[in-house]
């Protein structure tokens, strides 16, 4: 089967956004003692689930042969199936919870060999990154691409410190040692996929995370890589597909990163 991936990528963009509209509205009415707790500072509440629901459930309609890997729990199988749709429903849920930005609607498409769409809306500013397999990237109609800073001194990065601290604690601490103030600022956004989009807009640099999921970047992936940025893991290699370890850049100065977190 081929897939139009043009009409498809259009019918997810809509989905994303009307699922971006769904928690804006819950946003102004919300309550934080509707709030679970899944780990030690790692939350969910109904919007969450209600906004997987709903998108798992047209996304079925689109694509029937595909399977599910999703934060909060619809499916998390891709074995037999074609084609596999990665969501996250309300990345950035902390964010959401304070009323603080960004946070997003993430929705991406990938067979067993590699990611073919990506949709990525950030509810706060009304953006909508999107891209195809061999499209250029694009947010809200408008091309994209990475910037050219090619030096540490300019580059612009967004950290993110992922729940499991103790694990994480020693590369954080490299990553600000040798960062900080050796680069034009660090930042903590709070939104894995967001800010691999913003990567690929040119606000960002670099993104550097582990111990996510692989449904808060496989969006953020494709879009980040059609708009000429570079994912790897933290050695360089393709294994980031996981979320454990996640190096995003322009390109430009991703060796540099990859010698600071290999500690050289």
């Amino acid at each position: 089967m081929t897939l139009d991936l043009l009409q498809l990528t259009e019918k997810v963009k809509a989905l994303a956004i009307e699922a971006g509209g769904f928690i804006r509205e819950e946003r102004n009415r919300f309550n934080r003692n509707a709030v679970e707790k899944k780990h030690a500072h790692d939350y969910v509440s109904y919007v969450d689930k209600e906004s997987e629901k709903r998108i798992v459930t047209c996304l079925k309609e689109l694509l029937p042969q595909a399977g599910f890997i999703a934060e909060e729990g619809h499916g998390n199988q891709f074995t037999d199936q074609p084609y596999c749709w990665l969501v996250d429903p309300l990345d950035g849920t902390t964010n959401f919870i304070h009323n603080n930005a960004p946070y997003c609607v993430s929705i991406a498409l990938r067979n067993h060999e590699e990611l073919l769409l990506g949709v990525v809306y950030e509810i706060c500013r009304d953006e909508c990154f999107w891209t195809y397999k061999g499209a250029p990237s694009y947010l809200n109609g408008k091309e994209i691409h990475v910037s050219q800073v090619d030096n540490l001194d300019d580059a612009f990065i967004a950290l993110g410190f992922p729940y499991d601290a103790e694990t994480y604690k020693p590369t954080a601490r490299r990553l600000v040692e040798k960062c900080y103030g050796n680069v034009t600022g660090l930042r903590l956004l709070g939104a894995a996929a967001a800010e691999l989009c913003y990567v690929a807009a040119g606000r960002f640099e670099a993104r550097i995370e582990a111990l996510i999921g692989p449904w808060d970047i496989a969006a953020g992936t494709i879009i980040l890589q059609n708009a000429g940025g570079t994912v790897t893991d933290f050695h360089g290699g393709d294994s980031f597909y996981s979320g454990r370890e996640v190096l995003a850049s322009n390109g430009k100065i991703h060796p540099f990163l990859l010698d600071i977190i290999e500690g050289k």
